[in-house]
């Protein structure tokens, strides 16, 4: 096998490990399980993003009374979790490869330092042979503190690892330029950059985790144009991973190829590109700032530019940036307090709000 990436990131979605005994699917589980181990063999990094711990907790705990979202949350995946890693483990030794757990949260990826340390971690994990299995920590992820999926934890272990390519897989082929149910509808094969294909994607979400299409199309639009070639297909197609990373004929398989964008974005910027979840406050912009920040040149956000500031924040926080008719534009890193920033909103002169480096234009 000729891998066409040197190291890839696999999400793998609830509903394709979903099973009706145990909560999993142990032949699709082994299934993919075999196709990393070639592809590790062959030489790639891979990454495994994997849901599926609170569909398995759930169909092991039997609860006598009724619990809130949150706390069945945590009951569920705290068992589900050791069932689901341990299951991984399995199926890994069985090839002689060692997987090991990292567990996060989004708070926990909110700094640059706790960001650089959980890159650092799956570093030293691909460095020595291991395998890196991801999952959200849901014992502890609750409301504002969670991804919105797995799908957005993806996107974002994907850019912190300077992965080349992103697979998500699913229980569909695809993206279709219709209702997938229609027989006349067709999976979209090929979204260039710039391409909005938004308006042929429901709104619905997984039977068993928080994501749908649409967030699906989301991430992947953004690690795309962050220069990451980004895969959705369906998981449970046999031999998936292998026509689509490891250079095999593709025999008809069905997928949804996201084609990366050609521009260079630093890793500081893709740490900021991910970091809108993690915002303190807005910033308001006008006419000239807006067509500043979204021309051909480089351009960092002076005083100037600004209008109003809303919500408090210190220097080194994440904001987001709002364009004069109220849509988000772009997240950046403050260079000050919200305070300094009203202060000096409208001025001429004086140091950026967010430099150019810490800047991101959606």
């Amino acid at each position: 096998m000729n891998p066409r990436f040197k190291r890839a990131v696999i999400k793998v979605g609830s509903n394709v490990i979903a099973g009706n005994d145990d909560g999993l699917d142990t032949a699709v589980m082994e299934g993919i399980v075999n196709q990393i181990a070639d592809l590790h063999r062959s030489g790639m990094d891979v990454i495994l993003v994997s849901s599926g711990a609170v569909a398995s907790g759930k169909s092991t705990v039997r609860c006598d009374r009724k619990l809130d979202s949150v706390s069945a949350r945590q009951l569920y995946s705290s068992v589900g979790q050791a069932r689901l890693i341990n299951r991984y483990y399995e199926l890994f030794d069985r090839h002689g490869i060692v997987c090991g757990q990292v567990l996060t949260t989004k708070e926990s990826l909110s700094t640059r330092d706790h960001y650089l340390n959980q890159m650092n971690c799956m570093t030293v994990m691909l460095e020595n042979g291991v395998i890196p299995v991801v999952n959200e920590n849901d014992t502890i992820s609750v409301t504002e503190l969670m991804f919105t999926d797995n799908d957005e934890l993806s996107g974002m272990v994907a850019s912190m690892m300077n992965a080349e390519c992103l697979v998500i897989l699913s229980n569909v082929d695809g993206i279709y330029n219709g209702d997938p149910r229609s027989s006349g509808s067709e999976v979209i094969a090929e979204i260039r950059p710039g391409d909005n294909i938004s308006s042929y994607i429901g709104s619905e979400k997984s039977a068993f985790g928080r994501g749908g299409m649409l967030t699906k199309y989301r991430i992947a639009s953004k690690v795309a144009d962050e220069g990451i070639e980004v895969i959705i297909a369906n998981g449970k197609t046999p031999d998936i991973l292998e026509a689509v990373l490891g250079g095999l004929p593709a025999n008809g398989i069905r997928c949804s190829r996201f084609l990366p964008s050609g521009k260079p974005i630093s890793h500081v910027k893709k740490w900021i590109a991910h970091s809108e979840g993690f915002a303190k406050g807005r910033i308001n912009i006008n006419e000239g700032a807006m067509a500043a920040l979204t021309g051909n040149r480089a351009s960092s956000l002076l005083p100037v530019g600004v209008v109003s500031v809303e919500g408090v924040f210190e220097k080194g926080d994440i904001v987001r940036i709002v364009s004069p008719d109220g849509r988000q534009i772009g997240v950046g890193k403050a260079s000050m307090s919200s305070a300094k920033a009203s202060e000096t909103a409208g001025k001429k002169g004086g140091r950026p709000l967010i430099h150019y480096d810490y800047l991101y234009i959606e």
